[in-house]
């Protein structure tokens, strides 16, 4: 009897080198040695008791036996932060510390300052020195003459509104600076009589502010008016012009123009003083009530020839404009004569003569306890004092 011989599992041929690429036909093209080898010699029988299937997996080479043993030996480090890398000047090369930055910023601003006051003044002593220049300084000195009868002096009326004004105007900036900057509100205010209107604390404070300071302005304005007071404020003549021209000059060279304030401002200051109250002032007003909750909203057209938008890039500007004007005008209050000009604005004290009250320290310590006043309502502001304020006019709540 016969044995038939086992049935023997043939699998893939086992190919050294690429896969084959598929051809357009959908053949398949074997390696050179593989087709050669099928072409010229038979197919080789299976020993019995092999095994043909998929192709064996080469061994890795030397070189990928290392790689591996070295990566096994040395695991990853963990991922650590970079560090802090402090500036560094390219212009010096010098390293720069973090917390020292700011210094090296402010004393180098301060040093530009310095050196660009420096080069104004000399520049401006050198061009008022040739000859057209000092002849036109000569037939405008800085200021001309009032009209005939113009009030002189300064009413007690006139400090009292001179101080409540700079006090409004400080906590108007410093709540203004807050609504534009503060991420979240620390409490909020709903009016009364119009419970859907709520506000943040700081911008209840700011509007509150904002209308004790328009009070005050309009009772300024309707005093200077009917007082004749107007006349040091609002120019009468064209000469203010080139006489401004003049007096700015001689700022310039720091041969600052004295005159009595008692009696009359110079042009440049005249001019300064119309801008800022009958320009800035009423822009800041009309911008911020654009601004303010008490806004018409429901009104379209009244909101579509006045955008919001507007009003926010008048407003801010504005408020920075009157920033650089109180600090140009405390400087030249105090280096032009403090004493006398104080006694003017505090003390309401003063005379033709501008020596007469040139030693007199009566303006000067009122001065000093409004200074006190401004810096004390400032640290006031905390928004524990505001709301115990804002809850006697609304309610205060945390959201």
């Amino acid at each position: 009897m016969s044995t038939t011989p086992p049935q023997r599992r043939q699998g893939l041929t086992q190919v050294s080198g690429n896969p084959a690429a598929s051809t357009a036909e959908g053949q398949t093209n074997l390696p050179e040695s593989v087709e050669g080898a099928s072409s010229s010699s038979p197919p080789s029988t299976p020993q019995s008791g092999t095994r043909s299937g998929l192709p064996r997996t080469p061994e890795p080479t030397a070189e990928a036996r290392s790689i591996s043993a070295t990566a096994t030996a040395e695991p990853l480090a963990e991922a650590t932060p970079a560090p802090d890398i402090p500036a560094t000047d390219m212009n010096t090369g010098l390293t720069i510390a973090g917390p020292r930055r700011w210094v090296l910023t402010v004393g180098v601003s301060l040093l530009i300052g310095v050196i660009v006051v420096v080069g104004v003044v000399v520049g401006a002593r050198w061009f008022a020195s040739l000859g057209p220049i000092a002849s036109y300084l000569e037939r405008y000195p800085g200021d001309y003459e009032l009209p005939e009868g113009s009030p002189a002096g300064i009413p007690v009326w006139l400090a009292w509104q001179h101080f409540f004004n700079a006090f409004f105007m400080l906590l108007i900036i410093r709540s203004g600076l807050t609504v534009r900057y503060q991420r979240k509100p620390p409490a909020y205010w709903t009016s009364r009589r119009k419970p859907s209107a709520k506000v943040s604390l700081t911008v209840w404070f700011h509007q509150s502010v904002d209308g004790l300071w328009l009070v005050n302005g309009l009772l300024y304005v309707v005093l200077l008016l009917s007082t004749g007071q107007w006349v040091r404020i609002i120019p009468t003549s064209g000469e203010v012009f080139p006489n401004a021209l003049s007096a700015l000059l001689q700022y310039a060279t720091l041969d600052w123009p004295t005159d009595n304030g008692w009696v009359h401002y110079n042009s440049l200051q005249q001019l300064a003083y119309f801008t800022t109250i009958f320009v800035a002032a009423p822009l800041a007003a009309l911008t911020g009530w654009r601004l303010s909750t008490v806004w018409p909203d429901n009104v379209a057209w009244l909101n579509r020839i006045y955008p919001v938008n507007l009003a926010r890039r008048i407003h801010f500007p504005v408020m920075w404009y009157t920033v650089f004007f109180i600090v140009i005008h405390v400087v030249l209050v105090l280096s032009t004569g403090a004493l006398r000009n104080l006694n003017h604005m505090y003390a309401a004290q003063g005379s033709t003569d501008p020596a007469a009250f040139a030693g007199n320290w009566a303006g000067f310590w009122m001065f000093v306890v409004s200074v006190a006043v401004f810096v004390g309502a400032w640290f006031a502001a905390h928004p524990l004092v505001l709301a115990s304020i804002a809850r006697l006019f609304g309610t205060v709540s945390a959201r």
